[in-house]
Order: structure tokens, then C-alpha cells, then sequence
């Protein structure tokens, strides 16, 4: 018999080997396993915890008390990329009474002294209530917070959390907005892109506004010198591209600090530019001239109204600053800014077809823009008769607000398209929208001469500024106080087009109740208050906007020139 082959005889062996091996493979799974269930399980309890803790512990009853929780609130930027509103770390001191070991009475004490907005007997009532926490002061500055860190009470909570930081301070404040002290917006774009802001999916996107802050600052800056020379007690101003509708720079003051919102006045916190509805005066004559000529009611500039020194009209007067007493062509009509001549001109045009274009360039709504922050036109409404479509053609008995006036004016003179405000940068993330017509391209382009006629000849004489071909129109409005419009009290405004020849970008400013000054020889008209600010605002923007100053450029003023006649000086 042949003995066995050594492979044979190894073959139980190796067998043997190769179960052990699985054997202890398997015990190693299960050990594993085991002990992930139990690391996962520790983790879950001490997350439990954390929450637990942060919710209903000594934090407990304060709002926000999850502060790990609460997302990073996006940024704000300009149209360059400078931060107008970021999101910090600051300092919160908070008190937990259950936790003072100390002296409650002397605490109380030091703490009054260190934080005086309470006194010694509200902190001790703190002390004693029994209550597990009370916030003492948020955005505390650090001098403070080494000040309450050094008192080494345990009670005393000094603790991180996020907080709105804005840079620029006042810097285009009524654009930007603010924040509450938890951190949801409260106005402006921070209001508006609430939601957008907290998300988290954006984080690291900011909402990159239209605002050029180099642009608003010079607005601010000169238009806060106009109101305080003529100590007038508000005021706005907007500068608007025509072709987009991007508003590079809107303002209304007084200032408001956004850092310190909470503390400001409510005539600082209200927004004038779009939430404040004026009578803006005889800055509407210029739709009332080109409904009429879209309309086929003037064929010329050279179209004769008799202009007397008082239009009677259903029982009541219409005068002028500068009487004619004589016949007076279209031209001469929107040179001195007659309000006979224009009602004459509305009065042919007719309520239906006035209303109807008003409509078209969203006057009669709230308007169109990303704030919440809109007022409600005021209109005549049921009672629009004949005298009120005469007074309506020259900016009386219809209140708007100053971006509507530039909305207006970036509809007459891009080409007649209606196009909305953006307060959000055009690019390839929000395009321009096509809009729809309102005025004819002819029109359009014949109102350029018109209007420039204004600022060579006429009444915003002091809007000009050489080589930039300001075109534009002056408008002082009574105020209503009372139910009656004063004799004393005004809004005065200029709306304005550069350069004028080939149209680009409009300004709109106004003065809330100018008074008058030794200079300007006991008047309050818009002539002299803020058509100055306007030539002042675009010298100093101009150049930031690409505009070079050119004295041989102009629109053509064979429009409107044969129709004037010369004045004596």
C-alpha cells in the first residue's frame, strides 16, 4: 500500500487555520461595532445636552438663548465690493443670580456705576428675583467688559455672539438698513433680503447692491451742507441710471447712524426718498409737456398759449412767479415755469389721457423697488375734475415720492421706456427687464433741448456746471399744514439729466422746509436752494461716472431757441 502525499496530510491543518482566522475575524467585527454604537451614543447624549442646556438651562427665558445656533447673516456690499454691513463677534455681559456669591447689594452698587442706565435699587431687584438670567448689555464695548470681568463675580456671564457691524456708519442708512438686537432685519435691504441674508446656503454670498458709495457720498455730503444752511428739517436725493434703472446713490437725512439705529430719532429712522410722499411742484411740467406732444395736443415748441397775470379757471386763480401778461410759446412756458401755461396745456390733454400715462409711469402706485419701505401715492381720486387735471399738470394735488420724480425722468429721457429702480447691481445675476413704452422716441428726444433751455436760460440758471450739460427743472410746492397750504412753508426740488445731450444719468434732489438766507434775498424757491446742489453734486460725480466736461457739446437748441424771446438784463 503507498503511503500518503505530504499535501494530503496537511490539508485538516490548514482547514483548521482558516475557521480560526473567521472566528476571530468575527469577534473583531462585533467588538467594532460595538464599540461605534457606544462612541455614536456618547456623542448623541452629549449633543442632547449641549442643546438642553443651551435652551432651557441657566440661559433659559432669554430670546436668542441658542447663540451656536444662530446662522452668520451675510454681507452687504456696494457695487465695488465694499462691506457696507458685516456680521462680528461682539461681547454680551449677562447676570445669573442663582450663581453671585458676593455681596448682592455691594454687586448692585458697582454695577450701577459701571452700567448707570439702571440704578442700585433695579439691579438688586434683579439680584433677588430669582430668575436664571437677565441680559445686562449687548455690543458691550471691551473697556467695559475688562471692567465687569474684574468685579471676578461667578454670576457674571461675559459671553460671544453674533453681531451686525456697519462700516460706514450713516453711509446710505435708509438703502442698507438695519438689524433688531437678535438679528433679523428691521429696515432697508436688511428688511427686504431678510430671508436671503440668513440662509446659510449663502454664506459667503453677499447681496451686492447698485449703491456706488463714492457716488453717495458726495451726495450726502452736499446735500447736507444745503440742509443745514438753510436749516431745512429733512431732505433726499436720488442719482439714477437711466438705461437700467440702477440707483447709484439715494439718500435722506438727517443722518441716521446704523450702528446706534435703536437710539436714532424717527425723523432720522424715515425714509424720504421712498416712503415720504411731496407735492414736487412744477418738476412735473415736463410730463405734462410731453403727454401733450405723444398726445398730438402741441405739434411745436413755438405753440402760442395766452398767458395772462391770472388764469381764472372753475372758480378759482392760477398765478405765476414770473407773470407773462402777453402770449407765450411751449418753450417760454417751461423756461419760466408757468403754471397758466401748463394748466392750459393739461387742460386740452384731458383727465383720461393724463391718468393714463401716470399709470404708465407708475405714479399712481407705491413705487416700484426692493424696499419695504414705500409710501403711498396721494392722488386727487374721486374728486379729479377739470380744475384738479389743470393743477395735477403742474405737480399740485398729487404727492409722490422723490424716486418716483427720478423714475420719471429716467423714463422720459432713456427713450420713453418705463423701466423700475433696482437697488441691486445690473449684471450677468440680475439683468436689466425690457421694460414697457410710455413716450415716443421723438418726444424723448425732443424734450433734451427743452430742458436744457431750463438750466441756460431759465429758472436752474444755479444747476449748471460747466461742460456737463445739466438739463432739468426747478419746483417749489406748498406745504399742507392743516388741511391748507401754507404761505410760509415749502418743499422745494430739482430733477435733473446729464449730460444732456447724450442722456445717461438723473439726480433729484430736495429740501424739506428751506428757509431763507441774506443770499438769496428773503426767497425759499428751488432756484435758489437746491439748484446749487445739484451743479455742486455732479462737478463732483461727474468724473467718477465717466462723464468728461465738453463746453462745444450740446443737444440740439434749434428746438426751442427761435421760440424765446431775448430778455433784457
Amino acid at each position: 500500500m503507498n503511503a500518503p502525499t505530504p499535501a494530503l496530510v496537511a490539508r485538516p491543518e490548514r482547514l483548521r487555520l482558516v475557521g480560526q482566522r473567521r472566528q476571530i475575524l468575527a469577534v473583531m467585527h462585533q467588538r467594532l461595532m460595538f464599540g461605534m454604537l457606544v462612541y455614536a451614543g456618547i456623542i448623541a447624549i452629549i449633543a442632547l445636552r449641549l442643546i438642553y442646556l443651551a435652551a432651557f438651562g441657566d440661559h433659559a427665558g432669554r430670546k436668542g438663548g441658542v447663540i451656536d445656533l444662530i446662522p452668520e447673516r451675510g454681507d452687504i456690499v456696494d457695487r465695488d465690493g465694499q462691506a457696507l454691513a458685516r456680521t462680528i463677534d461682539a461681547w454680551t455681559i449677562g447676570l445669573q443670580p442663582s450663581k453671585v456669591i458676593g455681596n448682592k447689594l455691594d454687586l448692585a452698587e458697582k454695577l450701577a456705576v459701571l452700567m448707570p442706565e439702571k440704578d442700585t435699587a433695579a439691579y438688586l431687584a434683579m439680584l433677588r428675583s430669582g430668575r436664571n438670567f437677565y441680559y445686562l448689555r449687548r455690543r458691550a464695548p471691551p473697556r467695559l467688559v475688562a471692567a465687569i470681568n474684574a468685579l471676578g463675580e461667578p454670576g457674571l456671564a461675559l459671553e460671544r455672539e453674533p453681531d451686525r457691524l456697519y462700516p460706514q456708519t450713516s453711509l446710505a442708512a435708509h438703502v442698507v438698513g438695519y438689524t433688531d438686537i437678535d438679528g433679523k432685519g428691521n429696515a432697508g435691504i436688511e428688511r427686504a433680503f431678510d430671508e436671503q441674508l440668513r440662509d446659510p446656503a449663502r454664506r459667503g454670498q453677499p447681496i451686492v447692491l447698485s449703491i456706488s458709495s463714492r457716488v453717495q457720498q458726495a451726495l450726502e455730503h452736499e446735500l447736507g451742507d444745503a440742509m443745514n444752511h438753510f436749516s431745512a428739517i429733512g431732505a433726499a436725493g436720488v442719482v439714477m441710471d437711466i438705461h437700467t434703472g440702477e440707483v447709484l446713490a439715494m439718500t435722506s437725512l438727517p443722518q441716521l447712524n446704523l450702528n446706534d439705529a435703536g437710539n436714532g430719532t424717527p425723523e432720522a429712522r424715515f425714509n424720504r426718498a421712498t416712503l415720504g410722499v411731496y407735492e414736487l411742484g412744477s418738476t412735473f411740467k415736463p410730463f405734462t409737456v410731453a403727454m401733450a406732444m405723444d398726445s398730438g395736443v402741441i405739434r411745436s415748441m413755438g405753440q402760442i398759449y395766452n398767458c395772462p397775470e391770472v388764469l381764472n379757471a372753475y372758480g378759482h386763480q392760477i398765478h405765476d412767479t414770473h407773470p407773462f401778461g402777453r402770449p407765450c410759446t411751449v418753450a417760454e412756458i417751461m423756461e419760466e415755469s408757468s403754471n397758466i401755461g401748463t394748466a392750459q396745456i393739461a387742460a386740452q390733454l384731458g383727465k383720461p389721457r393724463q391718468e393714463a400715462f401716470l399709470k404708465k409711469m407708475g405714479f399712481l402706485n407705491k413705487v416700484n423697488v426692493e424696499l419695504k419701505e414705500r409710501g403711498r401715492t396721494l392722488s386727487p381720486g374721486s374728486r379729479w375734475g377739470p380744475f384738479e387735471t389743470m393743477t395735477v399738470g403742474f405737480g399740485h394735488a398729487i404727492a409722490v415720492t422723490p424716486l418716483h420724480l427720478a423714475t420719471g425722468y429716467a423714463t422720459l429721457f432713456n427713450g420713453g421706456i418705463y423701466r423700475p429702480a433696482t437697488l441691486l447691481k445690473v449684471d450677468r445675476n440680475h439683468a436689466v427687464g425690457p421694460g414697457h413704452r410710455v413716450f415716443t422716441e421723438d418726444t424723448s428726444y425732443k424734450m433734451r433741448a427743452l430742458l436744457r433751455l431750463v438750466v441756460m436760460k431759465g429758472t436752474g440758471r444755479k444747476a449748471d456746471a460747466p461742460g456737463y450739460r445739466i438739463g432739468g427743472k426747478t419746483g417749489t410746492a406748498q406745504k399742507l399744514v392743516g388741511g391748507h397750504y401754507s404761505n410760509v412753508l415749502n418743499v422745494t426740488s430739482f430733477a435733473g439729466v446729464f449730460p444732456m445731450d447724450e442722456p445717461r444719468y438723473v439726480i433729484v434732489v430736495m429740501l424739506d422746509e428751506p428757509k431763507a438766507t441774506p443770499e438769496t434775498y428773503g426767497f425759499t424757491t428751488a432756484g435758489w436752494n437746491v439748484a446749487p446742489v445739484v451743479s455742486r453734486t455732479v462737478s463732483r460725480i461727474a468724473p467718477m461716472l465717466g462723464v468728461r466736461p465738453d463746453k462745444n457739446r450740446e443737444p440740439n437748441m434749434a428746438e426751442v431757441l427761435p421760440y424765446v424771446h431775448e430778455k433784457a438784463e
